[in-house]
């Protein structure tokens, strides 16, 4: 029976309770900025730079656009980042890390031509350097505000010397970097379709392309067969069809057949049909000749007529038309040997007002890329607005078009079309679609027509849809020899960039490397010039009156390359744009007059693609080598940055830039859904930092599966908050349970078992720590910690230990946990320090008072091997499966309100002869937070509480015998037998 509890003296003033200044409630947002300060009092950054003998680690920053404040998407890469980095220095190498930024390019431009708007000036009446000056100012703003807001997310770097792809030197080693494809022969001028904005004007390359819905003209148009030209092929195949000699009835038949019929096509795009110069057919489609016997009114089909279309779509396609297929007789096949017979009449040929524009033949071509998922079947042909039709073009020497400007109207002289806008200047769709469409259903050259939505590409910056259009555009051939004598991973751009995908870098995850293999695998050759102002320029010339493929048409001469460096290292690219520039690089040795400069830019993809020569080239804290370790963006780069990275470096080092790459995906709201301004989902960094500060944040991107798309919002930062507190609060009772003065590692004490296996989960911990800062698995890292921290510690190790923390005196096993809780303050302080930063460093702090102490000075300390002993980790396994059946039996009476605290209890525990043996060594009502306890190998009656999960344990409650301590609280039998009134014999030994 436990008996009454007797007045006594109040003993808490002599228990060992924990002591802190560090508060409770952290105050991120206003306590943050002071340790800002105090890190760049302290040139922490450079101060490690001073640490010798380690192995240089470089992370190469991709150049985030000088335009606008940052988004969460920026905050997620930024501190992404910044976990590498300081992972990697507090793991022993010298971890660099040289924020940059891409200035040039078009955003900045239109931000300046903006202004020039709202004032009335033209842009094109202003100076080109003056109007540049004006985008290099505008960049250099915007330089500064993210500077201070990636610093506010607690980035490290060497944020006072960045590099900026419009600093001189930059401009000056891309205009070297681009004169080497100059040089090397892989650089040439070529007329193909290229991916073109009528609204800015300018080429764009596919990493400047994002895809939208957009609703589009769908017309079913006619190529009315003209002839069928004789072919020894067609003559083999009529002599077989008729089984004669003669085949002349076979050929009259044929004749006969087509005489009334059309090829059908079927196109998005009607603004391309006067540029038409051929019709594809499937080579493995299966077509036939379809006659229309019945119509129904308002149908543009008449009885009699024929049509050629694919087999598989002819009813999708006489639906369009308003036909069914009982109004429609299947005449005969049409094998590609017919099919390669016929000519065809373009839709406008003969038309009224056309002064014979369109009076040609249009001749069937095989095409691989048509298929019979959808139209007709037939493609409609036009080489000078897509790849596809370029490349036919190419192969049976079709002729390009040149009927579309640079602004996206038909060209002046074009009969009917001419000066109608495929775009308007806002991006709205111009008259050119309904023009030609009007133009077709004239000529009785239309079938059907509608409208669908489907994906379509359009500017990432002004929004508006795209065209294919012919221009003449500086292309980087990378299928053709590069020459330079580096071919230890290929001769071509092309194939050193396969090569270094596979051989020479590391992919996380890994379906980043299928992504950009499938990707350059592909791809055509690189459209490096744009047709604006403000960028670096491409620095050649060209020979006047020479064509592109003379041997003579660009100047290859090194020291007019070198006059034109000189330049721009001294006075920026600004100076290809001066008075006198031509005659000025060209020297002495050419005739000014016999050259024209060329004053397109360079795609702002081969300037940011370049900064691996003059950062991790040129700079003293760049790399030996010139390839980063790392280069860490989001998936959308892997048609950008990683590209013309690999395509630049692949065209003038020969290899990869880099050695790693890291892809984390996007980042979406609460619901799933894409943020917007519009729809008011958005996420601001500042926001986040000023509600919860920046280690919230930092937590939210440790804790976040960066490599799949992820969300963000008000609920899971709240969650996220929450999980910082329960952290904060490990640490904080580790800060006031540990003294002053520190106890170091060597001098360990004997230890007891449990503090053996908190030694043991240690280098588990440890070892899974280390692996994930290695593999970049920050998640993996946060959570291996968080769980150790509030399962294994707060909820576990310190909760057994609070008793002799609290209440033993100077005994072996107190002094055995703070040497332990040393330990483990040292390991997590610095485990968390690259993702919570701000906090790690008050936590240091709270022990480390020196002037210059900081966590981010220090390396996560080597955890000795011998700590390790998996025997033991065994054994407590065991422990800890008997000790949740007994946690879970005692709940049940606190439930029922048989106890109020686990120290009234003191069960008896049924064990297995295995689990006996684990227990006999170890105090185990210590274990269990009770007074007492009792184990047994005795069968355990039917109503012992039992889990599940855990074989072999029946638990029986007992009520604790005695008298309860009033200064430890435990219930025993001898309290009140010792010279201390009131307390049992340890706390007796304890008060002295």
């Amino acid at each position: 029976m436990c008996a009454d509890t007797v007045t006594t003296p109040d003993y808490k003033a002599t228990l060992n309770l924990p002591q802190t200044d560090f508060p409770m409630r952290a105050g991120l947002p206003n306590r943050e900025p002071g340790w800002l300060a105090r890190w760049e009092e302290l040139r922490i950054y450079d101060r490690l730079r001073e640490k010798e003998g380690r192995a240089p680690f470089t992370l190469h920053d991709g150049p985030p656009y000088a335009n606008g404040h940052l988004h969460i998407g920026h905050a997620l890469n930024k501190i992404l980042k910044d976990m590498v980095v300081r992972s990697q220095q507090m793991m022993g190498k010298d971890a660099r890390y040289i924020p940059g930024w891409d200035c040039h390019g078009l955003p900045i431009e239109w931000k300046i031509e903006e202004k020039y708007r709202q004032k009335g000036r033209d842009k094109d009446a202003v100076p080109v350097v003056e109007f540049r000056q004006e985008c290099r100012d505008f960049a250099s703003g915007w330089v500064d505000i993210q500077r201070e807001e990636f610093k506010r997310l607690g980035i490290t770097g060497n944020w006072d010397e960045p590099y900026l792809t419009m600093d001189f030197h930059a401009e000056r080693v891309i205009a070297e970097e681009f004169q080497k494809f100059l040089m090397n022969g892989t650089l040439y001028q070529g007329s193909k379709p290229v991916m073109w904005s009528p609204v800015e004007k300018t080429a764009l390359a596919e990493a400047e392309v994002e895809y939208h819905d957009h609703q589009s003209h769908t017309i079913w148009v006619k190529f009315r067969v003209t002839g069928i030209a004789g072919s020894d092929a067609l003559i083999a195949h009529l002599r077989q069809e008729s089984g004669e000699d003669n085949f002349a009835p076979q050929a009259q038949k044929l004749g006969e057949e087509f005489a009334n019929a059309a090829v059908v096509i079927w196109t998005t795009t009607p603004w391309t049909i006067p540029s038409n110069r051929a019709v594809c057919y499937g080579p493995k489609i299966t077509y036939g000749l379809y006659q229309v016997t019945d119509t129904p009114e308002e149908c543009w089909a008449k009885p009699g007529d024929r049509y050629l279309v694919a087999d598989s779509l002819a009813e999708q396609t006489f639906t369009q038309a308003r036909l069914t297929m009982d109004q429609v007789t299947r005449l005969r096949d049409v094998p590609p040997v017919v099919l390669d017979s016929l000519t065809l009449a373009h839709p406008f040929r003969g038309g009224k007002q056309t002064n014979g524009e369109w009076d040609f033949d249009v001749p069937l071509l095989p095409g691989d890329h048509v298929t019979d998922e959808a139209g007709t079947g037939f493609v409609h042909t036009a080489p000078s607005h897509g790849d596809d039709d370029y490349q036919i073009g190419l192969k049976y020497g079709l002729p390009m078009t040149y009927n579309v400007l640079e602004d996206g109207s038909f060209r002046e002289d074009l009969p009917i079309f001419g000066g109608k806008r495929i775009l308007k200047p806002n991006g709205k769709e111009g008259d050119a679609n309904k023009s030609v469409i009007d133009t077709l259903v004239a000529a009785s050259g239309l079938l059907a027509r509608g409208r669908m939505t489907h994906s379509y590409p359009h500017s990432w910056r002004s929004k508006a849809p795209l065209i294919y259009r012919n221009t003449p555009q500086w292309f980087a051939a990378i299928d053709k020899p590069v020459g330079d004598g580096q071919d230890t991973y290929g001769t071509t751009i092309r194939e050193r960039a396969l090569t270094s995908i596979d051989q020479l870098v590391t992919w996380t995850p890994q379906t980043g490397r299928n992504r950009l293999y499938s990707m350059i695998e592909a791809r055509p050759d690189w459209v490096l010039s744009r047709q604006r102002a403000w960028g670096v320029p491409l620095t050649c010339f060209v020979r006047k009156g020479a064509k592109p493929d003379d041997e003579d048409f660009l100047l290859r001469d090194p020291a007019v390359n070198a006059r034109i460096l000189d330049a721009f290292e001294a006075e920026g690219a600004d100076a290809w744009y001066a008075d006198g520039a031509k005659e000025r690089f060209l020297g002495n040795d050419h005739n000014p007059d016999d050259y024209e400069q060329v004053f397109d830019i360079l795609d702002v993809w081969f300037d940011s693609g370049s900064t691996h020569a003059f950062v991790l080239r040129d700079r003293a804290d760049g790399t030996e080598d010139g390839i980063a370790d790392v280069y860490l963006e989001g998936t959308d780069q892997h048609r950008g940055w990683f590209h013309s990275s690999m395509l630049q470096a692949c065209g003038t080092k020969g290899r990869a830039p880099y050695r790693a790459v890291v892809t984390h995906a996007f980042t979406l709201d609460e619901k799933g859904m894409k943020m917007s301004k519009s729809l008011g989902n958005t996420i601001v960094p500042e926001e986040v930092v000023k509600q919860y500060g920046a280690d919230i944040l930092r937590l939210w991107v440790a804790q976040t599966d960066y490599v799949h798309d992820h969300r963000i919002g008000p609920e899971i930062l709240k969650g996220t908050a929450d999980s910082y507190r329960r952290l904060r609060n490990t640490m904080r009772f580790l800060l006031g349970s540990l003294p002053a003065e520190r106890a170091r590692e060597g001098d360990a004490p004997e230890l007891p078992e449990l503090e053996r296996w908190v030694l043991h989960r240690l280098t588990e911990i440890d070892s899974a720590v280390r692996d994930g800062y290695a593999r970049y698995d920050f998640q993996g890292v946060f959570r291996a910690v968080f769980d150790f921290a509030t399962i294994d510690l707060s909820a576990f190790y310190f909760d057994i230990r609070k008793d002799a923390l609290y209440c033993d005196g100077d005994t072996p096993r107190r002094q055995a946990a703070l040497w332990v809780m040393e330990r483990l303050y040292d390991r997590l302080t610095t485990w968390l320090a690259p993702i919570l930063t701000f906090t790690m460093e008050e936590v240091w702090l709270e022990r480390h008072k020196a002037p210059d102490a900081s966590i981010h000075l220090e390396d996560i300390p080597q955890t000795p091997a011998d700590w390790r002993d998996e025997a033991l980790a065994a054994k407590w396994s065991q422990i800890r499966a008997v000790r949740r059946t007994v946690t879970g039996a005692l709940e049940v009476a606190r439930q029922d309100k048989t106890i109020g605290s686990s120290l009234e209890a003191a069960p008896v525990v049924h064990v297995t002869a295995d689990q006996a043996k684990a227990l006999a060594e170890i105090p185990f009502e210590d274990i269990c937070i009770t007074s007492a306890i009792s184990v047994t190998k005795d069968p355990s009656p039917a109503e012992a509480f039992r889990l599940p999960e855990v074989d072999g344990v029946g638990v029986v409650f007992e009520k604790a015998d005695g008298t309860k301590c009033q200064r430890c609280w435990k219930i025993l039998p001898d309290v009140g037998a010792h010279r201390h009134e009131g307390v049992c014999a340890r706390c007796d030994d304890a008060l002295g």
